[in-house]
């Protein structure tokens, strides 16, 4: 299950204080975001980037997500997850993407932190937004699997995974 971050770790909204200019997970697209656009889409609310850092380092980015709503069809909802959400033709949701953790940090499980957190923000905000799931936008069949590994289940023919966000709860908990 996800994890919570220690006492000496921090997860809050981008801002000046970060350095997404310095942030390397290895991933070509995701290190090109950070750099390039994350600010700017803060700027505008297109999405909200969460910042994982070190209380004593704060401008050095450990890892990182990105937060937005999103409507996904009825029809792209796997069965094991209809249960869970209305009927509605589009059934909202909140997207969690471009999750990655600094490359000399990986495999330190910095990755479920982020995720508990993203899970528990999704969460909390669901009444006021309407969202019903959360989806994960996975880049590659082995962060497909991350995101199986936490509950997760996949849309047909996609890199995108569904939460219920009933579930949502419970696994950023534990």
């Amino acid at each position: 299950m996800a994890k919570r971050p220690s006492e000496d770790l921090r997860i809050g909204l981008l801002d000046e204080e970060h350095d997404p200019g310095s942030f390397i997970c290895g991933v070509a697209i995701l290190d090109r975001y950070r750099k390039t656009q994350a600010t700017q889409e803060v700027r505008r609310k297109t999405n909200a980037e969460f910042i994982l850092s070190d209380r004593g380092e704060p401008a050095y980015i450990l890892g990182c997500y990105t937060l937005c709503a999103m409507a996904i069809s009825q029809g792209e909802i796997p069965e094991a997850a209809r249960n869970h959400v209305p009927r509605y033709p589009l059934v909202g949701a909140t997207l969690i993407c471009r999750l990655a953790v600094a490359k000399e940090r990986q495999g330190q499980r910095l990755g479920a932190v982020l995720l508990a957190d993203a899970l528990l923000r999704a969460f909390e905000s669901a009444s006021t937004v309407g969202s019903s799931m959360v989806v994960g936008d996975a880049l590659d069949e082995s962060a497909g699997g991350f995101y199986v590994a936490h509950g997760f289940v996949r849309l047909p023919d996609s890199l995108r995974l569904v939460l219920p966000m009933r579930l949502a709860s419970g696994t950023a908990k534990g």
